[in-house]
């Protein structure tokens, strides 16, 4: 059974990628726009450290484009994340709420502020949290006491609920806002894939009162090694801008700082190369558009598996295309990520869930089924939009 589903799936990618060069790729970065003359022009300049026009520009067009009115560029996505939760007021013996299903930076960056992750399941629509499975959970565990949520059975504040939008599709946001304020949480929007993704018009990342953009070699528009803090809040945007930049007080010669902060600006030639690829984002978004509706095509006559697809109101960035099993085969898994990737198509699985990771075992967690579930049955296929070229 396993083996006639992993033939039938490679050849629907043989259909949908008929002229590909092997081996195609998960997600490869292309650099076919103004990148080398920005990188330039950082060269020629001598600005290519943490300050320079192109981080301020930067900034600006992630304002413009996602409609956040504040944008900090910083060094990495887990960065974003570790300075959302400084400004969330997560700290020492605090707990957050998080997907296990999600990548270890998101729960990496809860720990760096001395907090405990606590896991939370997912729904199979958007892979994302489980709206109406968290709010009967927090009604068995956590009471609000003077404005704080708290776990009745650790007695620790529950400070923040991260919100991960996998693959670039929307979690149920607008649901999850309404629980976060019921039961005084920050919300915090791991949109760290969801850049170009909207739900009914509006840009992810623009929900919670802090978000986390990264831009790593493989997202969909990539620096090298960047992130961005997204949010509303002025003075959570000065102080995020603040604690990047070492918390040093501005000044023409002096080094005075004012409290504990990180060397985690984005370096100047990092934003120039984000700056090209900004300016090309909406073709790179219309032909992985393009390349999503030929995966569409070729599964439909499938059986055995699905193509994950936007919800209704959702508007995708089709970061990573993702098929889902029928069912839980952890085997069937196996043997079709072997076939795709001896066959030359790159092909990857969940990333193991968070409470399985040794360092993460012993968090609290709610019952998981549907994570456990996902994880023997999600695999991703080769996404790059240059692929919607051939």
């Amino acid at each position: 059974m396993s083996g006639d589903l992993a033939d039938r799936v490679l050849a629907a990618v043989r259909a949908a990628l008929p002229d590909a060069a092997l081996p195609a790729p998960l997600h490869a970065p292309e650099f076919r726009g103004r990148e080398w003359d920005y990188l330039k022009d950082c060269l020629d300049t001598g600005w290519v450290s943490s300050v320079g026009a192109y981080v301020d520009r930067i900034e600006r067009d992630l304002e413009s484009f996602t409609g956040a009115p504040h944008a900090v560029a910083v060094s990495n996505g887990t960065a974003a994340l570790d300075v959302c939760f400084r400004l969330a007021g997560v700290g020492p013996g605090d707990e957050v709420l998080v997907p296990t299903l999600t990548f270890v930076a998101t729960a990496n960056a809860i720990t760096y502020r001395g907090a405990t992750p606590h896991f939370v399941d997912s729904e199979e629509q958007t892979l994302g949290v489980d709206r109406a499975r968290l709010e009967a959970y927090l009604q068995s565990v956590a009471k609000v006491e003077n404005e704080t949520c708290v776990n009745t059975r650790t007695g620790r504040p529950i400070r923040a609920l991260v919100v991960m939008h996998v693959f670039g599709h929307p979690a149920d946001i607008e649901g999850l806002v309404e629980v976060a304020a019921r039961w005084n949480l920050v919300l915090v929007e791991d949109a760290a894939e969801a850049l170009g993704s909207r739900w009914r018009g509006r840009h992810l990342g623009g929900f919670g009162r802090l978000a986390a953009l990264s831009f790593n070699g493989n997202k969909i528009v990539t620096t090298g090694g960047g992130g961005a803090v997204l949010t509303a809040d002025p003075d959570l945007a000065r102080r995020a801008k603040h604690l990047t930049t070492t918390a040093k007080v501005p000044h023409r010669w002096a080094f005075e700082h004012d409290e504990i902060g990180w060397n985690y600006r984005m370096p100047n030639i990092n934003a120039a190369l984000g700056c090209a690829q900004l300016e090309r984002l909406p073709d790179m978004l219309a032909r992985k558009a393009e390349l999503a509706d030929r995966y569409v095509r070729v599964f439909e006559a499938v059986e055995g598996v699905r193509l994950l697809q936007p919800r209704d109101g959702a508007e995708v960035n089709h970061w990573l295309n993702a098929v889902v099993l029928d069912r839980p085969d952890r085997a069937a898994r196996d043997r079709l990520l072997q076939t795709l990737n001896d066959a030359g198509y790159q092909a990857r699985p969940l990333w193991t869930l968070m409470h399985r990771l040794p360092m993460y075992a012993g968090c609290p967690r709610d019952d998981l089924p549907v994570a456990e579930a996902l994880e023997d049955r999600v695999i991703n296929l080769p996404s790059s939009a240059a692929l919607a070229d051939r």
